[in-house]
């Protein structure tokens, strides 16, 4: 197991210097004494010291301090046990025969203010579980030891009965007003709440429940726009076929509340929603979106290297390991060459998904890409004859097995560490990076993508890169998405998509590889919501759905690799009109060719997640010592206006102002 603490706050540097100084100190205590007891006693009130005071200097609780004959030996603290179940659970794939429409919202729709712990009766809690700031192991099985009761509800009880201790689940808290639900947080972090997935028994057919997740922190949400939950009985997918399916009324999402923490405010939100089961005493969950967890995955890799005619253009391995010791797995698809030269030369494409945890939809398209890359059509065979594709489908196996939204166990957003140097803090990324790295010093990388969900965009887009300088290589950069809106043109939006270099971002898979030379890099999203397009207006994404735009992606491939340049040329002639149209009915003028176009970008790209990208502290003063100190008063302030009003008379302000407009407005025609 990677030994590092959780937090990245200290090097590793840190961590073996304190240790060697106590070490060194050790020896020359014990040169100077002969009382072996008084040594023993001495050494033991050492080592609960230096465990202390290294806990303290690397700001986490995280680290377990043993000693072997003598010396220290640094690990991480056992799991609690946060995840209890040692059996998988297991849902089938369905997918209803007519797309499951929004939810149309009446206007009666009641908001339920939290109630709390004092107007109501907790029938779960999992707080003795999760309160210790401790490192968890987060495998598959979850822990070794007893599992503790969470659950305070007499056996006669009609209360529901409330569990979340299993793979990707993350309920917290349980209480009977209603039933009001308050979220885990992402480990070792207090935010980012938004995901959910958990179990309920002891249920009354056709009575109507009503849940309120209490602490959700995103101010928007396609919840306000008709997205439904899901809701998966496993009587109904033993005696009629039936899996996931859209459930609830009376949705609404609102603002709830604000709660202070260590002096700062936060605001909350909340969700609430009706829904009736459909049978008694039956086993039911509920989630935000289909579950995809690393027992899946590991369920089809085992498939995939198990067939003898996939392992002969298919090689699965392990690029590393998860700080919590878990396989991260990548595989290199391509036909075998006659020779090796031939191998070589071929170009590469990068494929990623579930760098987020919480975003499941991310690895429902990776499946549909691996199946189509996979099988045995004449394109997918075309494929493997053109490329080398390098494919990992699951970046952050811990969040995922631990319920995670957005963070790693290292408390981070991962894709906003992608140009760490700190490989055994953010192992997954460093690897990836430094497995494209090589092959851009190898071989031409014509595409990488990084697959994603998102919470308050319908349809499927993407994000992209707008390189300086040369008009007709910007235009380039968005020919992929457009061709993508040609195939799949009921599900993905090009108007949707952006393209953008932000400083914010700079840490992302998305800019990272743009900037080792992979001139088309995307962050590929689909909504966790549906369509508003075409056949498909006003529906959610099913399984099946979420598959087939894998399969496009792989569609789209073969047609912007087209040996006939014919659909490029047509593409970007399409673009190129696209910008002078909009120009046009926005600003009333005709685009010439003096504008360019980095005059028309917008700079909206991307999440609004920014706040999950800090450095680790050890980083942080380094950085704040670089930044520009803020004016501080009035008086400050004022010295400069008349210098601000001088050079608002320059004759350069109008051509400013209108590459200001023309900037506001580019990324709208994608």
């Amino acid at each position: 197991m990677h030994c590092i603490p959780n937090q990245a706050k200290k090097s590793p540097d840190a961590t073996t210097s304190a240790l060697r100084n106590w070490f060194d100190r050790r020896h020359l205590n014990q040169s100077d004494t002969s009382d072996s007891n008084t040594e023993k006693d001495e050494s033991s009130g050492e080592r609960k010291l230096l465990s202390i005071n290294l806990n303290k200097m690397l700001r986490t609780r995280q680290l377990l301090i043993n000693f072997d004959a003598g010396r220290p030996v640094v690990s991480l603290k056992a799991p609690l046990d946060l995840i209890n179940f040692h059996d998988a659970i297991h849902h089938i794939e369905w997918d209803p025969s007519e797309p499951e429409p929004f939810y149309q919202p009446t206007g009666l729709e009641k908001a339920s203010m939290p109630a709390g712990e004092e107007k109501g009766k907790v029938v779960y809690c999992v707080d003795h579980t999760t309160k210790y700031p401790h490192f968890t192991c987060s495998r598959i099985g979850g822990s070794r030891g007893p599992i503790r009761n969470a659950t305070f509800i007499g056996e006669a009880d009609s209360t529901l009965q409330f569990e979340s201790r299993f793979e990707s689940g993350n309920l917290l808290k349980a209480v009977q007003v209603y039933y009001e639900l308050t979220l885990r947080p992402d480990m070792y972090t207090a935010k980012h709440t938004q995901w959910f997935y958990f179990r309920v028994r002891n249920m009354k057919a056709g009575a109507n429940y009503c849940f309120t997740i209490v602490n959700l922190m995103k101010s928007s949400s396609l919840y306000s726009v008709g997205m439904r939950p899901l809701l998966y009985s496993e009587r109904a997918a033993k005696e009629t076929s039936v899996g996931w399916r859209r459930t609830g009324s009376n949705i609404r999402y609102f603002r709830s509340c604000n709660q202070v923490k260590s002096s700062d405010t936060v605001t909350l939100h909340s969700l609430t929603w009706t829904v009736q089961f459909p049978y008694d005493s039956d086993t039911c969950y509920l989630a935000h979106c289909y579950p995809y967890t690393y027992s899946h995955l590991q369920r089809y890799l085992r498939g995939v290297a198990s067939n003898p005619a996939i392992t002969s253009y298919c090689m699965l391995r392990v690029l590393c390991h998860s700080l919590a010791g878990n396989a991260v797995y990548v595989l290199t698809v391509t036909s075998r060459g006659s020779s090796v030269v031939e191998d070589k030369t071929k170009r590469a494409v990068v494929v990623t998904a579930r760098v987020h945890p919480g975003e499941t939809n991310g690895s429902w398209m990776m499946e549909g890409f691996l199946e189509f890359l996979l099988g045995e059509s004449d394109d997918a065979r075309l494929l493997r004859d053109t490329f080398v594709f390098k494919v990992v489908p699951m970046l952050n196996p811990d969040g995922v097995i631990v319920g995670n939204y957005r963070c790693s166990l290292a408390g981070r957003d991962l894709n906003r560490n992608y140009k760490t140097r700190l490989r055994d803090s953010f192992p997954t990324v460093w690897h990836t990076r430094n497995m494209v790295e090589r092959l851009v010093n190898e071989t031409d990388v014509v595409l990488y993508c990084d697959f994603h969900g998102h919470n308050r965009k319908n349809n499927v887009f993407m994000y992209g890169c707008n390189s300086p300088g040369d008009n007709v290589l910007k235009l380039q950069e968005r020919v992929f998405p457009l061709m993508m809106s040609k195939n799949a043109n009921n599900k993905f939006s090009f108007k949707s998509c952006k393209f953008r270099v932000q400083k914010s971002k700079e840490g992302t898979g998305r800019i990272t590889m743009w900037r080792l030379g992979v001139k088309n890099s995307y962050t590929m999203e689909a909504s966790f919501g549906g369509s508003t397009l075409g056949d498909r207006k006003g529906s959610h994404f099913t399984t099946r759905d979420l598959k087939s735009i894998g399969f496009y992606f792989c569609d789209t491939l073969l047609d912007y690799c087209d040996p006939d340049p014919t659909k490029i040329k047509y593409c970007l002639a399409e673009l190129k009109v696209l910008m002078r149209k909009q120009v046009r009915e926005k600003l009333g003028i005709d685009v010439g060719s003096g504008v360019t176009v980095s005059d028309v970008e917008t700079s909206t790209s991307g999440s609004n997640s920014s706040d999950s990208n800090g450095l680790p502290v050890h980083l942080l003063k380094q950085q704040q010592s670089n930044k520009k100190k803020r004016l501080r008063t009035f008086k400050e302030r004022n010295r400069l206006r008349p210098e601000r009003l001088r050079s608002a008379t320059q004759p350069t302000a109008l051509q400013s102002n209108f590459n200001s407009a023309v900037r506001a407005l580019l990324l709208h025609t994608c």
